[in-house]
């Protein structure tokens, strides 16, 4: 049900995948975060998800059109400026949602492994971004040194696999207390039993439909209360 659009970013061009709920009503907006692999079919499914839910929503596309054939290379991405640049692309793609006539101005950020720690990240990058929901980030990031200070007001729910420690783990807790610190709300979910990458259909060897269900309507949730 979406497009490839192209939006300025970073002194140039940048494309994503842009879908829009039908009714023609304006509507809060939805950032989606790839994960290792790129705009691969399953991050659209999730950008269409959101539309059908009530919401403009955009993935933007930064391996600009080559998804990765490894994991080793989009990992390299963890420690290196090119996440400031994808943080700086995510604060462009606010402001480009909030440009168009069918956005209430509100923006929402959802993402997952990379991309999770990438979208709690942007809350900090973009006044536009006042709520963020991760799906089993990728923690704690070895080489960057992310300030909180701009959370204030704003809310985060981090979605725990089992498989990565829950929300036990020490980067899971150094983040939520850094939100917390700087005025912001955050609340960690555990998924008993659950691989990393619970909620990607596309693998169904760690698929688990329960826990997927739980944390898309967990998201919605807080989207919706957030964004209004």
């Amino acid at each position: 049900m979406g497009e490839m659009v192209s939006y300025r970013s970073n002194g140039g061009t940048s494309e994503g995948y842009l879908a829009i709920p039908s009714g023609g009503a304006a509507s809060p907006a939805v950032i989606v975060i790839q994960d290792w692999w790129g705009l691969v079919p399953h991050v659209r499914s999730v950008v269409d998800r959101f539309a059908e839910a009530g919401f403009v929503a955009l993935a933007p596309d930064f391996r600009h059109g080559e998804p990765a054939s490894k994991p080793t290379e989009p990992r390299q991405m963890l420690n290196s400026p090119q996440m400031d640049e994808a943080a700086t692309e995510i604060a462009a793609a606010a402001d480009y949602l909030a440009g168009r006539s069918e956005v209430t101005g509100k923006a929402g950020c959802a993402g997952f492994c990379a991309g999770a720690s990438l979208a709690l990240w942007a809350a900090t990058r973009s006044e536009r971004i006042v709520a963020t929901a991760a799906f089993y980030p990728r923690l704690p990031w070895d080489g960057m040194r992310p300030e909180w200070a701009d959370y204030a007001g704003k809310a985060a729910i981090i979605h725990c696999s089992e498989a990565d420690g829950t929300s036990a783990d020490e980067g899971v807790q150094t983040v939520r207390r850094a939100i917390e610190t700087a005025g912001g709300n955050c609340q960690t979910y555990d998924y008993p039993g659950t691989a990393h990458a619970f909620f990607n259909e596309d693998r169904p060897e760690n698929y688990d439909q329960r826990a997927a269900a739980t944390a898309w309507a967990r998201t919605l949730e807080l989207f919706r209360a957030k964004l209004g």
